[in-house]
């Protein structure tokens, strides 16, 4: 199949590129020129696909909960529908039985064809209990080595992250996460600045949504969010949603982080069944009363990072794109267009809003 994509504004993820041609077979890019440019049928704006490293459920179906096909499919549709085309669909705390089952979901998921799932998210039960936030606290435990083994054993090439407080699990299971290729994130943790800087100094290099459920910037402890920031490589998602970070906090953080601050949605769904239910508070979610989770998209985040945090456009897109892919290290998911590539495109009007996706 070709296509022929004139666009009057493409970012390919590092330059702008004004009225060009994208020239696309079979899903893989071929060529980019001016050549037979049409500007009366140019689409305004074109970026990469933006990626979203942590997404919980969609259309009343959470993962926790429906641990299916069905539901990652339903979370796929979410995510395109906010311009992300790459998912890591997510789970919170939970019982190890459904952890299996949420592996098989993703397994099932993918072997059927399912298109965008980076890998499964693991989200505790890992983690500090004294920083659970809407987690189930009777769940939380530090774990065994050979529980971990079990898991990462079962679930081998299916599991793209497990976010840990790294205070409670034992350095030699560190170890064996980080050998079985699994990104490390550190979050929900109470760890002092000394031992978050031990711990992203040794296999853990990335902070689960910053700020929130870590231990604070204080100017006599530091904690995991000075750690953060202070580090040389170190990333960091954030909740660009207004509630799980202010604005202005965001912009601190920019400032101190730079290129190594990326964006989630963090995104979860109205559900009335389960260990997490969810009801949807203006446009964000509670449950029990505490925030549980945000009712962004991707693509809501650039335009929050441009109009409430006064970051660039360019900026912005690449929060969603380039440096979530830096994070994951796959060679087929760069955040970017280029010949040669995979056609992941979001086709956007002046004002930023969807008008189609093409995905390869």
């Amino acid at each position: 199949m070709q296509i022929s994509l004139s666009v009057k504004k493409l970012y390919t993820g590092k330059d702008w590129m004004k009225e060009v041609v994208v020239e696309i077979e079979n899903g893989i890019i071929k060529n980019i020129s001016d050549e037979d440019y049409d500007a009366n049928n140019a689409i305004p704006i074109v970026i990469p696909a933006l990626i979203d490293l942590q997404i919980y459920g969609a259309e009343n179906k959470l993962l926790s909960e429906f641990p299916e096909a069905d539901t990652i499919e339903k979370i796929y549709q979410y995510c395109l529908s906010g311009g992300a085309a790459y998912f890591q669909p997510t789970i919170a705390t939970q019982t190890n039985d459904i952890i299996l089952k949420a592996i098989d979901a993703v397994k099932a998921y993918k072997a059927n064809g399912g298109k965008g799932c980076i890998g499964l998210h693991i989200e505790g039960p890992w983690i500090n209990v004294e920083k659970k936030g809407a987690h189930q606290a009777e769940i939380i435990h530090s774990p065994s080595y050979e529980e971990v083994k079990a898991i990462i054993d079962y679930g081998k090439d299916y599991i793209g992250m497990i976010t840990i407080a790294p205070e409670v699990v034992d350095q030699k299971i560190i170890d064996l996460i980080n050998e079985n290729n699994i990104i490390i994130s550190a979050g929900h943790t109470n760890a002092s600045y000394e031992l978050a800087n031990n711990f992203l100094n040794k296999h853990i290099s990335v902070g689960t949504h910053l700020y929130n459920a870590m231990s604070g910037l204080q100017h006599r402890a530091p904690g995991m969010v000075g750690a953060l920031f202070n580090h040389a490589t170190a990333m960091s998602s954030i909740v660009p949603d207004g509630y799980h970070v202010h604005f202005d906090a965001i912009k601190i953080a920019k400032k101190m982080m730079g290129e190594r601050l990326f964006c989630i949605t963090d995104a979860v769904t109205t559900t009335n069944t389960g260990m997490y239910q969810h009801t949807l508070v203006g446009d964000k979610y509670e449950s029990r009363g505490v925030l549980s989770g945000s009712a962004l998209t991707q693509l809501k985040s650039i335009k929050n990072l441009v109009d409430k945090v006064g970051i660039e456009l360019t900026e912005a897109i690449r929060m969603c794109s380039v440096y979530p892919a830096k994070v994951m290290k796959h060679d087929s998911i760069k955040g970017s267009i280029e010949k040669g590539g995979k056609a992941d495109l979001a086709c956007l009007s002046e004002e930023l809003s969807l008008i189609k996706m093409l995905v390869a």
